[in-house]
């Protein structure tokens, strides 16, 4: 059973037929002016169902809301559930396709489904259940037969058969095709809406009035045709993101009191073993503790390849395991794990408003009463000074079906929601319509340093030998004999390079010890050593004269001093650095290319590593920054650029990712904190990742201004020839659907190809 998102699943429902009465609600007023409607961000909730879950006094119900194409379609049903008696707050989310209401609990279930119903919508079952083929949807075989009735009925008209012949064709084709329309718009009068339903009615209704049979067939064929393709496509898009919760298994094996037992994954409590067998999926996020395999985690971080896991590694709802079987301690319950709060994040996302959609709507409220008050005008004002009565009413009708901006409506929401499904896929968490158009215009990014273009870990940058008798190998293998037994970072740096250089092995070391916060010391084939700080040999009276200019080409360089020598004086030093990520410069070059003018690096590290580190890497920067001193750097770069981002782990750079234009939380995956906090979460730790999202963003920006530009276009050009006469219905019709599913179309090209 696939679980509402953010909840455990319960029975199922009955799928209803409903869902081809669609409401293109593309003229209806904002959501938020619904009467009784209260939009609100929605909590996660993991332990709501559907169904009646108290909270604060009222129930919860979710409900698949089926048949909407068009973002504002969800303020009908919103509009309409919102009047039942006892509806607290109903909350539409288009892109899932998902009513969330709140109410007394004495509301039923039926009656809200009922009001679903009526608005001309369908109810889809909670289930995952296999997919009809859009070909055998009652949507696609009424359009189906409606345009095989129009079509005879233009046949008819052809072969000179009788005039109720060919009437009675287009009025079969006009009641298949448009009992959904008509139902559809009788919802919308009821809730106060002007919606498309609406004026397609009137037009069909007008041009049967002046006899025009085949035109009012056409305006229903059209129409419905138009419909059910934009259905078709946006359903698919939804589907794909709801897909990402059904990866995760409904059962798991248990290990409880020494017995294997099959239980429903949301039984499972925190710490409890779960066993997974080989090829299996992971049910919930846990530790394994037992067993290695490689694993899967695409469908979490985008990461294609399977990553190695052993004990004490963390492993993801939703990710497949290999060829090993593991036992893992659950850390989360099934609810609340990384795949189910990511899809509630990505449905969430998909339904806020862009700023380029808030520019639409208001648009639309003023466009939409302005034309359809020149349409009564067109159609009235003229025959009462002379003209004939059918020309501008004709004319009117077809202004009136222009009237409607659904293809502006719907450009800007069906782009979000393919961008922002798309990067999803690719283990990038878009937080929202605003933070992707963010995205899309940056002009310059600031970066943190460690952990984001670094990798956090030093490594043996350079070798210096000092004396004759000791060169740059040989004082390597010294150096790692030493540093075996220590745990500090800047040995293993050292070790790790001098094991790969030690042929015969690192030579044994007799006498070791260690001096806390300086180094340490031991007996190498009889001689004794000394390793560390220069301040371990300063301490010991030891002369650091000829390593003076060592040091200070190490110091110049920003790198770590570490010296090797004895009681005669220094033998090596070698120069420890912070490893640049390899894929680092690559990724600022594809920045650069995608358009982002500047790369500025900020950091709390000294002057002469974040030098080194900046020069490297081609990049501004500026180092020995306090958090509230990265703040106001990036302060700065947006009042000078404008849109800005800040790259960051989401946590310790807080601050600055809050203040920029658009946060990118780098290894958010499994991060409580940068999944909720962050604008662009980075699931993986990979920071071409980055270069993804801002490309994708860019691709999703230009489509937005693609289609409002086109959009705007034809329906102003269609406009202008209407009181001309120079449009017919089925042209105006197929002008507004035609624009509609194009705009539907190229912003799906997004989620289909994940980049553009």
């Amino acid at each position: 059973m696939l679980p509402v998102f953010g909840q455990a699943p319960t029975e199922p429902e009955t799928t209803h037929e409903g869902a081809d009465a669609c409401t293109d609600d593309c003229c209806s007023e904002n959501t938020a002016d619904a009467v009784a409607v209260a939009p609100r961000t929605r909590e996660a909730n993991p332990q709501a169902h559907r169904g009646r879950v108290p909270r604060d006094g009222f129930a919860r119900t979710v409900v698949r809301v089926e048949g909407m194409d068009c973002a504002s379609c969800a303020a009908t049903v919103e509009k309409r559930v919102g009047q039942l008696p006892g509806m607290h707050r109903a909350v539409v989310n288009f892109a899932a396709g998902r009513l969330d209401a709140e109410h007394e609990l004495d509301l039923d279930l039926q009656e809200i489904e009922k009001a679903v119903r009526d608005a001309g919508y369908g109810v889809g079952s909670t289930q995952e259940v296999e997919m009809t083929p859009f070909w055998r949807t009652p949507r696609a075989v009424s359009v189906l037969v409606s345009a095989l009735l129009f079509a005879l009925g233009l046949g008819l008209g052809v072969t000179g058969a009788p005039e109720v012949l060919r009437v009675g064709a287009y009025l079969a084709a006009i009641a298949v095709g448009g009992v959904p329309i008509f139902r559809a718009a009788l919802a919308g009068l009821r809730a106060r809406h002007l919606d498309m339903n609406v004026l397609m009615s009137a037009a069909t209704v007008g041009a049967v009035g002046i006899g025009q049979w085949a035109e009012a067939a056409s305006v229903v064929v059209l129409f419905a045709a138009g419909n059910a393709l934009q259905v078709y496509a946006i359903d698919r898009t939804r589907g794909a993101v709801r897909a990402l919760a059904g990866l995760a298994p409904d059962e798991v094996l248990v290990r409880r009191s020494g017995a294997e037992n099959v239980v429903a994954a949301g039984e499972v409590a925190v710490g409890e073993t779960v066993i997974v067998r080989p090829g299996e999926r992971l049910a919930l996020d846990g530790e394994v503790l037992e067993g290695r395999t490689t694993v899967d985690e695409s469908p979490v971080t985008g990461e294609s390849t399977p990553v190695e896991k052993g004990p004490g590694d963390s492993v993801y709802s939703g990710s497949l395991n290999g060829p090993g079987g593991v036992m893992v301690r659950a850390l989360r319950e099934a609810g609340d794990s990384t795949l189910q709060r990511i899809t509630r994040l990505v449905e969430d996302a998909q339904a806020s408003k862009a700023p380029a959609e808030q520019f639409v709507d208001r648009f639309s409220r003023l466009y939409t009463p302005l034309v359809v008050a020149a349409a009564v005008v067109l159609a009235v004002v003229p025959p009462l000074l002379g003209g004939q009565f059918d020309t501008w009413f004709y004319r009117g009708l077809a202004l009136l079906i222009i009237a409607c901006p659904c293809a502006l409506v719907i450009s800007t929401p069906v782009t979000v929601v393919s961008g922002i499904g798309a990067a999803s896929r690719r283990g990038i968490l878009i937080k929202g319509g605003s933070a992707l158009e963010a995205a899309g215009r940056l002009e310059a990014l600031a970066f943190d340093k460690t952990g984001t273009l670094t990798e956090g870990r030093p490594i043996l940058a350079r070798v210096v030998a000092l004396a004759e008798r000791c060169d740059e190998s040989e004082a390597l293998g010294l150096a790692a004999a030493l540093e075996r037994r220590s745990e500090h970072p800047l040995a293993h740096a050292i070790l790790s390079a001098g094991a790969e250089q030690a042929v015969d092995g690192l030579p044994p070391v007799a006498n070791f010890r260690s001096v806390p916060g300086r180094g340490a010391e031991g007996d190498v084939s009889g001689r004794s050593y000394l390793i560390g700080s220069p301040r371990l040999f300063e301490e010991r009276g030891i002369s650091l004269v000829t390593a003076r200019e060592a040091l200070a080409e190490v110091e110049r360089e920003g790198e770590t001093p570490v010296i090797l020598g004895g009681e005669g004086g220094p033998l090596a030093v070698f120069g420890l650095a912070d490893a640049v990520r390899p894929d680092a410069r690559t990724t600022l070059e594809e920045l650069r290319a995608a358009g982002v003018k500047e790369l500025v690096m900020l950091t709390g590290d000294a002057e002469a590593p974040a030098r080194r580190i900046a020069r490297e890497l081609g990049v501004g920067y500026r180092a020995q920054l306090l958090p509230e001193q990265k703040v106001e750097a990036v302060r700065e770069l947006v009042s000078e650029h404008g849109d800005v981002g800040m790259v960051g782990d989401g946590v310790n750079d807080a601050p600055a990712l809050a203040v920029s234009s658009v946060g990118f939380a780098m290894g958010a995956a499994g991060t409580d904190v940068a999944l909720e906090t962050a604008d662009v979460a980075l699931m993986q730790d990979d920071l071409p990742k980055l270069a993804e999202a801002v490309v994708l963003s860019r691709a999703a920006e230009r489509i937005i201004r693609q289609n409002v530009v086109v959009s705007i276009a034809i329906k102003g050009l269609f406009v202008l020839l209407a009181p001309f006469g120079l449009v017919a219905l089925w042209l105006a019709v197929l002008a507004d659907m035609g624009t509609s599913i194009t705009v539907t179309l190229n912003g799906l090209r997004l989620f289909r190809k994940g980049s553009v």
